[in-house]
C-alpha cells in the first residue's frame, strides 16, 4: 500500500518497556486513584474482609475493588461484567490492580455489600477538596432532579394508572364482545377463525384482569398508594414535561458556585423537593466548614419551616416565594397588595383601610393570625377584593423571616442565574455519564451506593481539571 502510512508487521518482534509503570504517565488520573485509596483507613470507614481470615481461600483486599470501581466511574465502565473484561486488556488497570482480575461476582459483591462504606469515602473525598482549600466561596446551589429507575412505567401502579388500565380493559373486552356478536352472521369458515382469535383474547383480558387485582391488593397496602414490580423502591414522579413523567428517584446536591464541585448529595424517592432544603443545607456546611453559608434554591424548596430552620442555624436563604393563590388569577388584589406595619400589628388594604388584628389559630402545627377591616362592606373596591364579607389576611408568626429572605431576593436578583449556572450543569453531565437508562442498580440503598460512586468520579474529575494530578496525589499522601 504505498503513499499511506505502514504499520508494524504482527510477527515482527517487539521491545516493550520492562516495567508495567513504564506504561503510566506521571499525570495519568489513575494515579491519583492509586494515591486517594492508599490514604484511606477502610477499616474505619466500615469496608469488610479488611483484616482477611485464617482459614479459606483468599479474598481481594477492599483497596484493589474500590480502585477499580473508581476507575470504572471515572471512565463511565459501570457494568461489573465490563470491568471484569477491563482488568484483562486495560493497561491503566493493569497497573492500578497491579494485573489482579476479579470476576464480576465479586466485582459486583463488593458495591452490593460496602454501600455505608462507599458512601463515606466520596464524602472522604469532599474532606480531601477542604484541605486543598477548594471551598473559599460561601455560597452553594441546591437543587433536585429526576433519575430513572430499573423498572418501566408499565411496570408502575398509582391509583390513576389502576383506574385507567381497568378502563381500557373493560373497553376491549365490551369490543371483543361485540366482535363475537357480529362474527356470527359471516361465512361459517371465516367466523369460526374469527371467534377462535376473539375467545383468545378475551382470556387473555381476564389473565390480566386477575393479575391487576393481586397488584391492587400490594398497591393498597403500600403507605403511599404506590407500587413499582421491578424495583419495589422506585417511585412515579412528575417532570417538567406537561404530562410526562418518570419512575425513577430524586437526587437531591449542593453544588459550591466557585468549582461547581458536588459537596453533598442524598438520594430520595420522594417526588418533590419541598423539606429538603434544611437538610441538604445542613450537610453542605458540615462538608465544606463553612459557618455562615448562604444557600440559593428555586421556588420547588419554599417552605416556611424550612426556611426558619435554616434561619435558626445561621444559613441565610436565597430562593422566590410560589405564586399559589388563586385570588389574582381571579382578578382579585394579590396578598402582596397588602402592606403589614410591625409596630401597630396590622395591614393596609389597597383601598387605604386598616386591617386589624383579630385572633390566633394553630393549623399543622403553625400558628396564624388573622385580620381583617370593619369596612369591607361599604368599600367601593371590594368587587376587586373578595366575594365574601370581609378579606381576610393570614399571618404566621415567623413570617417576617419569609419576608427577609424575598427581602434578599429582590436586592440580589442575580442569584437566581448563579443557581442554574451552578447546580444544573453537574446533572446535566451525570446523566450523560449514565446513559439513557440513569441507575443501573435496584433498590433504594444500592442506588444510593451507585450515586455516591458517580459522584465521587465527579468530583475527582473536575479536581483533576483544576489542580491537576500530582496536587492531587500530594494532598492524599500529606
Amino acid at each position: 500500500m504505498k503513499r499511506f502510512v505502514v504499520g508494524e508487521a504482527r510477527d515482527q518482534s517487539t521491545l516493550f518497556p520492562t516495567l508495567l509503570d513504564d506504561f503510566i504517565a506521571e499525570d495519568n488520573p489513575v494515579r491519583a486513584i492509586e494515591a486517594f485509596v492508599e490514604g484511606l483507613d477502610l477499616k474505619d470507614m466500615g469496608f469488610k474482609s479488611v483484616d482477611p481470615h485464617a482459614t479459606g481461600r483468599p479474598a481481594y483486599h477492599p483497596a484493589v475493588l474500590l480502585k477499580l470501581y473508581i476507575y470504572g466511574y471515572l471512565n463511565r465502565i459501570q457494568s461489573s461484567r465490563r470491568l471484569e473484561r477491563e482488568t484483562q486488556r486495560n493497561v491503566e488497570l493493569m497497573w492500578l490492580t497491579e494485573r489482579l482480575t476479579p470476576d464480576f461476582k465479586t466485582i459486583a459483591d463488593f458495591r452490593k455489600d460496602n454501600g455505608d462504606a462507599i458512601r463515606r469515602v466520596c464524602r472522604e473525598f469532599i474532606v480531601l477538596c477542604r484541605r486543598l482549600e477548594l471551598f473559599s466561596q460561601a455560597i452553594v446551589a441546591i437543587d433536585g432532579s429526576k433519575f430513572k429507575a430499573v423498572n418501566n412505567r408499565n411496570r408502575n401502579f398509582t391509583a390513576t394508572k389502576m383506574k385507567r388500565r381497568l378502563e381500557q380493559i373493560e373497553e376491549s373486552f365490551n369490543r371483543y364482545l361485540s366482535q363475537l356478536d357480529t362474527a356470527d352472521h359471516t361465512e361459517p369458515a371465516l367466523a369460526e377463525a374469527k371467534t377462535k382469535h376473539l375467545k383468545e383474547k378475551i382470556i387473555k383480558l381476564r389473565e390480566e384482569t386477575a393479575r391487576l387485582q393481586s397488584v391492587e391488593e400490594q398497591r393498597l397496602q403500600s403507605p403511599d398508594q404506590q407500587v413499582s414490580l421491578t424495583d419495589p423502591d422506585a417511585r412515579s414522579m412528575a417532570t417538567s414535561g406537561r404530562g410526562t413523567g418518570t419512575v425513577g428517584y430524586n437526587v437531591q446536591t449542593a453544588v459550591d458556585s466557585q468549582h461547581h464541585l458536588i459537596v453533598a448529595h442524598e438520594v430520595t424517592n420522594v417526588g418533590h423537593d419541598r423539606g429538603q432544603l434544611f437538610n441538604m443545607a445542613k450537610q453542605a456546611r458540615e462538608a465544606t466548614g463553612i459557618k455562615e453559608l448562604k444557600v440559593v434554591a428555586d421556588r420547588g424548596y419554599f417552605k416556611g419551616e424550612e426556611i426558619l430552620a435554616c434561619h435558626k442555624e445561621g444559613i441565610t436563604t436565597y430562593l422566590p416565594k410560589p405564586m399559589t393563590s388563586p385570588n389574582q388569577a381571579k382578578g382579585f388584589f394579590p396578598r402582596d397588595a397588602f402592606r403589614y406595619f410591625p409596630e401597630s400589628n396590622e395591614y393596609s388594604c389597597p383601598a387605604g383601610q386598616r386591617l386589624i388584628w383579630r385572633y390566633e389559630t394553630i393549623e399543622k402545627g403553625m400558628k396564624l393570625d388573622t385580620y381583617w377591616s370593619s369596612a369591607c362592606a361599604s368599600c367601593a373596591m371590594k368587587e376587586k377584593c373578595t366575594t365574601g364579607k370581609q378579606r381576610r389576611i393570614r399571618r404566621w408568626k415567623h413570617e417576617d423571616v419569609l419576608e427577609s429572605a424575598q427581602s434578599r431576593l429582590d436586592w440580589n436578583p442575580e442569584v437566581m442565574r448563579l443557581r442554574r449556572q451552578t447546580v444544573e450543569h453537574p446533572f446535566g453531565t451525570l446523566k450523560a455519564w449514565m446513559g439513557a437508562t440513569h441507575f443501573a442498580t435496584k433498590r433504594f440503598r444500592n442506588v444510593s451506593t451507585e450515586m455516591s460512586l458517580h459522584v465521587l468520579a465527579y468530583n475527582m474529575k473536575r479536581v483533576i481539571k483544576i489542580l491537576g494530578v500530582n496536587e492531587i496525589m500530594r494532598a492524599a499522601r500529606a
